[in-house]
């Protein structure tokens, strides 16, 4: 007698379903155990039924094993962070290896050096920005000069202030001396 292929598939009828679990369920621990005897590995199992009823099987302490899986998996979820973390991190520092590549040849550029490299539209580029920063500069320089001004003028202010003070002193003073000598 040869047996069909069975289909995977939702066993309808409940009573064929809970048949079938109750040997699948008894055929798996009898796998667990030959694998544990055979290969002496540790093996743990656990099922739960439809109902919820808990079924298992250790080849040693269940909590032990369990212990040692969840060890295991930390572990593992730690290295694949860990990768995760070099990968992201080496594609930054490719990255920015890049952009500084990037900005030295800007750089080298902006100072009329290795210019032989680049088109005319590069060269059209950077005039303007040349011309752009050089525009900036202009304007800087003239707001510090203005700047510069005012506080001359408003220290040749103070001065003069200072000076027809010192003047006014100057007189009175003289003035007093003079009538001191006259009495």
């Amino acid at each position: 007698m040869v047996r069909g292929k069975t289909q995977m598939k939702r066993i309808e009828n409940a009573t064929s379903r809970q048949v079938t679990f109750s040997k699948r369920r008894n055929g798996l621990l009898k796998k667990a155990y030959e694998l544990a005897v055979l290969c002496d590995a540790e093996v743990a199992l656990i099922i739960f039924s439809p109902r919820g009823k808990l079924y298992e099987y250790s080849s040693n302490s269940m909590q032990v094993l369990l212990e040692k899986y969840q060890k295991c998996s930390h572990e593992n979820n730690n290295n694949k962070a860990s990768e995760q973390d070099a990968q992201y991190l080496k594609q930054e520092i490719a990255n920015m290896r890049e952009r500084i590549k990037s900005l030295e040849t800007t750089q080298r550029n902006m100072l009329g050096e290795d210019l032989t490299q680049c088109s005319l539209k590069d060269l059209a580029d950077l005039e303007v920005r040349v011309e752009r920063g050089l525009s900036h500069i202009r304007a800087h320089k003239e707001q510090y000069l203005m700047e510069t001004i005012k506080q001359c003028e408003r220290k040749e202010r103070m001065l003069m202030e200072e000076n027809t003070r010192l003047r006014k002193k100057v007189r009175i003073s003289t003035c007093s001396f003079s009538c001191q000598r006259i009495l």
